[in-house]
């Protein structure tokens, strides 16, 4: 059974999850309606992943004889800069998802709730390659700086995000 601690914080790390998706929607809106179809594609499947990361969670939960409870979700911002902004906004909050998993983290060690470590260690894990592939494009960006034919390459490599 979970402690009271670490299920109320499942049950807010469910709502940052459907966030971030909401997030990445937002994005992949805002490239979108720029002709940005790549970035709009990358930013359509993250926002998937984040789904499935906030279906873990819902299914653990029950799994551990816990209660979901659902909260409401933030709007995210619907306007956005450059892509190179956009994408260091995309590190920024995932190094906040990280801090989150890494709270949950140390509640279930305090707890000595092995179980939930060995579940949280999938994240930990997804965490590390969330971090590098936002710093990666973020990098890219960089490089490309305001070449037009740079920013066409990146977006047609991340049409190609599997």
């Amino acid at each position: 059974m979970l402690s009271k601690n670490l299920l109320d914080e499942m049950n807010n790390q469910i709502k940052l999850e459907l966030y971030s998706a909401y997030l990445y929607l937002s994005m992949a809106a805002h490239f979108e309606s720029s002709n940005w179809g790549g970035f709009a594609s990358w930013m359509k499947k993250q926002a998937g992943e984040e789904q499935s990361h906030a279906m873990k969670f819902f299914e653990y939960i029950h799994d551990r004889g816990g209660k979901v409870t659902l909260q409401g979700i933030d709007q995210p911002p619907t306007s956005f800069g450059k892509p190179s902004e956009i994408f260091a906004e995309v590190l920024k909050h995932e190094q906040s998802v990280t801090a989150r998993i890494n709270l949950l983290y140390g509640i279930a060690v305090k707890d000595n709730d092995y179980a939930s470590q060995e579940f949280l260690n999938w994240f930990v894990k997804e965490q590390v390659e969330e971090e590098k592939n936002a710093t990666q494009i973020l990098e890219w960006l960089k490089l490309a700086g305001d070449s037009v034919n740079a920013l066409f390459q990146i977006n047609g490599m991340l049409y190609k995000r599997e």
